[in-house]
């Protein structure tokens, strides 16, 4: 089935740190990287290289061709994108020694989506196939709204979390993905235990993916639970991970894979990713996803919680 994603376009620098800055604390970085990122970006390559047809839409500043040339080189159809006035969205990014990392970001042309480019992107695509959004554009509800009208199939990562999620139509969409501090907030609870049961009260017909880092996801589908955990592999960089993770989710439920195996997946494809620097750069091909489980290269798989 044919993606359009509604996507984040960043550029990305990122800072190696021993540790992460405090507060009132000046600190010399280790190294500098400059790539191409965004949550939507690297969604759309995930997607991709898992063997999605993805069309992405969004807009670039006019720093941003090579944002757009790394999707084309990803296989990513960017006839849809545009063209706008100021500058890409961009993020500031610490990776510490433990290969965990910590975003300042900026929405620039990201924020600057508007009902006809939003309309004609979706003519465009039709009505086959499924909207992809993440919560670092605007218009996001009338994205939901309008492409429910449309008869597509809607999957949001409720990332990051902010008061405006509160008022989109959640109830259209098929699938919501979030982490759990995502995940605490849209359902008003405090326990990672609560989330689902939460979320599902509120919104009756919505799946849900919660990812929970090293301890696993937790999937409800149709009123069935399905939980899985996480390859024990060396992080040295956790950046595009979840984005990763969301990509390959979606080839196995496009598919009609059963959650189970689009879980696993999933998982492999993240614990590959972690284990190379970068964002984009380092989301793997679903050749090097299926090679590392037939091979059993990624060790066990530990136990859902």
């Amino acid at each position: 089935m044919r993606i359009l994603n509604f996507g984040s376009i960043n550029i990305d620098y990122v800072y190696r740190v021993d540790q992460f800055v405090k507060p009132g604390e000046t600190k010399t970085c280790q190294s500098l990287t400059i790539n191409a990122g965004g949550k939507g970006l690297n969604q759309s390559i995930a997607a991709a290289r898992a063997g999605n047809t993805v069309l992405h839409a969004g807009l670039i500043g006019s720093d941003g061709q090579f944002l757009a040339d790394k999707l084309n080189l990803a296989g990513v159809n960017t006839s849809l994108m545009a063209r706008a006035t100021g500058v890409s969205g961009h993020a500031i990014i610490q990776v510490d020694d433990d290969g965990q990392n910590c975003i300042l970001l900026y929405g620039g042309t990201n924020k600057q989506l508007d009902e006809t480019y939003i309309d004609q992107a979706l003519e465009r695509f039709g009505r086959n196939g499924l909207v992809l959004l993440q919560n670092e554009t605007n218009l996001v509800g009338y994205i939901i709204a309008h492409a429910h009208q449309r008869g597509l199939k809607i999957a949001l990562n409720a990332a990051p979390y902010g008061p405006m999620l509160h008022d989109y139509p959640l109830d259209l969409l098929d699938w919501l993905i979030v982490n759990e501090v995502e995940g605490a907030e849209i359902a008003c609870c405090s326990e990672i235990d609560e989330i689902l049961p939460a979320l599902r009260a509120r919104y009756p017909k919505l799946n849900i993916l919660l990812t929970l880092g090293k301890r696993g996801a937790r999937c409800l589908c149709q009123d069935q639970l399905t939980t899985i955990g996480s390859y024990q592999v060396q992080a040295v960089d956790t950046t595009a991970a979840g984005d990763t993770f969301t990509g390959y989710f979606l080839y196995g439920v496009l598919h009609d894979l059963p959650i189970e195996a689009s879980l696993k997946l999933a998982t492999a494809a993240s614990a590959l990713c972690v284990q190379k620097v970068g964002a984009a750069d380092s989301i793997p091909a679903k050749t090097e996803v299926d090679s590392a489980i037939e091979q059993d290269l990624l060790g066990p798989l530990g136990r859902g919680v």
